[in-house]
């Protein structure tokens, strides 16, 4: 059995990278070399430090996923390479792949997806992250002329921002206490402001900061009988919000959202493959080039990516490169 290197997250703030054994390929499985993995700074940074509540240690699982929450446990889902064995009309080509972090990988198929002509494979590790942003827009409900508040210009956020932003006529405000992400909004079609500046009576507001400061401003900045989306996740933490107040005299509406499955109203027609193969697409605009802000040889993961993934640490989507 042909083996591989994997990233494993074995205790608290600490990385490893171990063989792994690699299935064989047959007839219906392709051979893939990592080219990128995307690390996502939110949900792997709750991983490294064992936060996943054990409620969630089944819902939360990935494709591929070794070992178990909390620890040693091999994650990640983001992941595009190039198919070296397999049919000779798949042979070469750049695919997606929701797999943990791993230098070498063996899969269906239909799982991996290929790249739509023109996307550079760099771009793509932000595949998993534009499926949860197209999934917010879809339960946000956004429409022609809205005005949206996005609160967090994190990477979830900043994916949303440009979502909401090319539906015609809307109007997209980023609010981050990070005055850098500011370019990056521009770009993306939104404006960007500080909290403290953040417009009052939006139609729609997602959050997407993890922070309880965050939320509440959501909440504070919604119209009346307005939609706020809770994009974000706070693992174990317990939140605390002003329900009281005008929250109901106002008729808000807190919704959550999450990409484990496609929204309801769109479960009939939309299969899994079908949705990220629409987040591939929209990934063709090079503005959202500017998302990846930090790259880690794979091989020097252990040493570097706990200081990428610590709290307060600079910076967006980490890629780790494969030789």
């Amino acid at each position: 059995m042909p083996t591989g290197r994997g990233l494993w997250y074995v205790s608290k703030g600490v990385v490893a990278l171990r063989p792994v054994d690699v299935p064989p390929r047959d007839d219906a499985r392709l051979l893939i070399r990592a080219l990128f993995s995307g690390v996502s700074r939110g949900t792997e940074r709750l991983v490294m430090n064992g936060l996943v509540p054990p409620s969630e240690h089944a819902r939360m699982r990935c494709p591929h996923q070794a070992g178990d929450f909390p620890f040693p446990v091999q994650y990640g889902y983001a992941l595009v390479g190039l198919v070296e064995e397999g049919p000779a009309d798949r042979m070469g080509q750049a695919v997606f792949v929701l797999h943990p972090h791993q230098d070498r990988i063996c899969v269906s198929p239909s799982e991996a997806r290929p790249l739509p002509a023109g996307l550079p494979p760099r771009r793509a590790v932000l595949a998993a992250n534009m499926e949860t942003a197209l999934n917010v827009v879809w339960d946000a409900g956004i429409a022609p002329g809205d005005n949206v508040l996005v609160v967090g210009g994190g990477v979830v956020g900043l994916l949303v921002a440009g979502v909401a932003a090319r539906i015609p006529g809307t109007r997209v405000t980023v609010a981050d206490v990070d005055p850098s992400r500011s370019a990056i909004a521009a770009h993306l079609g939104a404006t960007f402001v500080l909290p403290d500046q953040a417009p009052g009576e939006q139609d729609v507001v997602i959050h997407a900061s993890a922070s309880e400061d965050g939320l509440r401003l959501a909440l504070a900045c919604a119209g009346a009988e307005a939609t706020v989306v809770e994009a974000s996740w706070f693992g174990s933490a317990t939140v605390g919000l002003p329900l009281g107040e005008a929250f109901h005299s106002r008729r808000l509406r807190l919704i959550s959202s999450q990409v484990g499955a496609v929204p309801a109203d769109r479960r009939v027609r939309w299969t899994n493959a079908r949705r990220l193969d629409t987040a591939l697409a929209l990934l063709g605009d090079a503005a959202f080039d500017e998302l990846i802000t930090g790259e880690i040889a794979f091989a020097d993961a252990p040493a570097r990516l706990p200081t990428a993934l610590a709290a307060g640490s600079d910076g967006l989507m980490t890629v780790l490169t494969y030789a």
